[in-house]
């Protein structure tokens, strides 16, 4: 799939969730999907250009907003930061929770209106990595991740503010409907949910203070604990001198995730 391919981009609403995704214009005779979802504040727009150099590639690349984002969004950008990292608990892990519903949603939908094959392969930055991880445990037709300055810990020890780097992020408290969420869905919390082994490879900057790869790191370890016959499931790449503002340069993690993506192990 290495030869580029002429493209069509697409947009639409699945129930309440805006999508976005591109293909070739030229069906492949194997229709792959390949789910990229945005960091927070972005949108998924924020992945068109890599939606579209997937597709040239022959594969079917679909991207949503989360909730609270891009279509979805209430308020404005700055209204959003004050909220969410002003108390994490309550106000990101029902972002993180709706939107990893949402995209099991996403995926029925993929396989039923455009055709692709069961066999998926996941990837988000950021936000969007949190979510494409917890997303794996819920979903055994995911079978391949790509994490990139992302976390498996929803509760993110030692962050600080991306704002004001040596500011802490106030943890604060989740209400009850925050609390569901992370009850339901941390992964760190729910190891067993990924029984299905799916391949997942964290791409983490060894200076992020914002999403500590310390997360990554501990649930690769209790993963190779838990699962002996497959202690090579979870890998975890740690870039050196990138943080997490550094991670705005895409040429610093794409292309790792782009092949770690590409390379299907999907059956004959």
């Amino acid at each position: 799939m290495s030869e580029q391919q002429s493209i069509v981009t697409r947009s639409t609403w699945v129930d309440h969730i805006p999508v976005l995704w591109s293909e070739p214009e030229i069906s492949p005779s194997r229709r792959q999907l390949i789910i990229l979802l945005h960091p927070f504040n972005g949108s998924k727009e924020t992945m068109q250009p890599m939606l579209e150099e997937l597709a040239g590639l022959g594969f079917i690349a679909v991207s949503l907003d989360a909730w609270q984002h891009g279509e979805r969004s209430l308020k404005d950008e700055e209204d959003l930061f004050d909220r969410v990292f002003g108390n994490f608990r309550r106000y990101m892990w029902p972002i993180l929770g709706q939107t990893t519903v949402d995209t099991l949603r996403i995926v029925d939908w993929a396989i039923h209106e455009l055709q692709v094959d069961p066999y998926v392969q996941i990837g988000g930055l950021s936000m969007g990595g949190d979510i494409a991880v917890a997303a794996a445990g819920i979903d055994s037709r995911i079978h391949k991740v790509a994490a990139v300055v992302a976390t498996p810990d929803w509760l993110r020890p030692g962050m600080e503010d991306i704002r004001q780097p040596g500011t802490p992020v106030p943890a604060g408290e989740p209400d009850a409907y925050a609390a569901y969420w992370y009850n339901q869905l941390n992964p760190l919390t729910h190891l067993p949910a990924y029984n299905h082994h799916p391949a997942i490879h964290f791409i983490c900057g060894e200076e992020d203070t914002h999403v500590p790869p310390d997360g990554a790191l501990r649930f690769q370890a209790e993963m190779a604990d838990m699962y002996q016959d497959h202690r090579n499931t979870v890998a975890v790449t740690l870039i050196p001198n990138m943080g997490h503002r550094e991670s705005a340069q895409y040429d610093l993690w794409w292309p790792e995730c782009r092949e770690w993506l590409i390379q299907s192990q999907m059956p004959e």
